[in-house]
């Protein structure tokens, strides 16, 4: 993942013809974005018959993705859909925060502004009669929220505007967007959490806090306990 090498990959794939091909995990192509070449490898990183080589790491790659979910190297866009989609499949996140893209061979950190995903969308569904709430990614990853994949909303502390995410996979989070917010808010219901009064959505039988309720509001008629049954408001997908 030196720059060399990441520069050679990137006018490499830009050329490649990929299409439909986009978030299929890298190893089943036989290839990564940093030009290492990963057919025949092993889950553990070693060729049949070599051992494992110990992981290079190369620091940083130079690489952002920006709030918008807009993948960036040496200061310029990545345009292609399929090349951020195969930088995508090595993305990790350690412990302190920091991301990575990770090859068994390489590793090299990236710079995320806010979350590496957008949530673009969200569809309502009736799953075995409970509400559930899947996800659909800038790009194009499908992810319904649940205990692996909590909805959590923070709050900005220089607007006070809440800021939600959806869990995606290891760590990485999607970022809901505006528009996908409200239909949200649209489909909250009322609930009491450790005492507080709090709106929130109901997915794959777990409640998601997303905002407190006005203390001017009415108390709500809850319909159910867990988003059984519920039909969608107007808006919702």
């Amino acid at each position: 993942m030196t720059s060399g090498r990441t520069d050679k990959a990137l006018n490499a794939m830009q050329q490649a013809d990929v299409s439909g091909d986009c978030c299929r995990p890298i190893a089943a192509r036989g290839g990564d974005p940093c030009g290492l070449p990963l057919a025949g490898l092993r889950p553990g990183g070693a060729k049949e018959g070599r051992p494992p080589r110990p992981r290079v790491d190369c620091g940083s790659l130079d690489m952002r993705i920006a709030r918008d979910g807009s993948w960036h190297y040496k200061g310029s866009p990545i345009g292609r859909k399929e090349l951020v989609c195969l930088f995508a499949s090595v993305l990790k996140r350690e412990e302190d925060g920091s991301y990575w893209l990770e090859t068994p061979v390489e590793r090299g950190r990236v710079e995320v502004e806010d979350a590496p995903f957008i949530a673009v969308e969200v569809f309502w569904r009736q799953c075995e009669g409970r509400q559930c709430l899947t996800f659909r990614t800038n790009l194009d990853e499908m992810v319904t929220a649940d205990h692996d994949h909590p909805i959590r909303v923070a709050v900005d502390p220089r607007t006070r505007e809440p800021r939600p995410y959806v869990k995606v996979r290891g760590g990485l989070e999607a970022r809901i967007n505006r528009a996908v917010f409200y239909e949200l808010v649209a489909l909250a219901e009322p609930e009491t959490v450790d005492g507080r009064e709090v709106l929130g959505v109901w997915s794959e039988g777990v409640f998601f806090p997303i905002d407190d309720v006005p203390a001017e509001a009415p108390r709500a008629h809850r319909r159910n306990g867990r988003g059984e049954n519920r039909a969608p408001r107007a808006g919702a997908k």
